[in-house]
């Protein structure tokens, strides 16, 4: 039988998926190891899961948030209590398990949780806007 075709992706759902890349491809360049993206956790999907090197070396569930401008707000404004609640509850329960969806280990370390937005360059030569917000859920 033939798997069914990937759902179509909007051009906002491609931005954000560029981003997530993006926040992924820096994160590896920091040293830290990327070890899930798109994780299904019951209900909840984690954006990236990673672990940070430290010190202290550190399990991060990390939000990306991708926004094309600040007409409406920042994007650290977008994660509201439903979403916090909703990271919450995915990343304490990947925690749960011994392996994430689809294969390989959840290490036992510390958890955190980090938000990253992602803006457009402000210039043709410059490169899109990031900021990294550590432990936004005081864990």
């Amino acid at each position: 039988m033939d798997p069914m075709p990937a759902p179509h992706r909007t051009a906002g759902q491609r931005a954000g998926d560029a981003a997530e890349e993006l926040v992924a491809t820096r994160l590896t360049a920091a040293g830290w190891s990327v070890i899930g993206r798109k994780v299904r956790v019951g209900r909840g999907e984690l954006d990236v899961v990673a672990v940070d090197p430290g010190p202290p070396r550190e399990l991060v569930v990390v939000e990306v948030r991708w926004r094309t401008g600040r007409e409406f707000g920042l994007g650290e404004e977008t994660v509201g209590w439903r979403k916090r609640r909703s990271l919450r509850e995915a990343g304490f329960g990947l925690l749960d398990r011994p392996e994430l969806p689809g294969g390989g280990h959840v290490p036992r370390l510390g958890l955190r949780f980090d938000l990253v937005i992602v803006e457009p360059a402000t210039s043709a030569d410059a490169g899109p806007r990031v900021r990294h917000h550590r432990n936004v859920l005081g864990t």
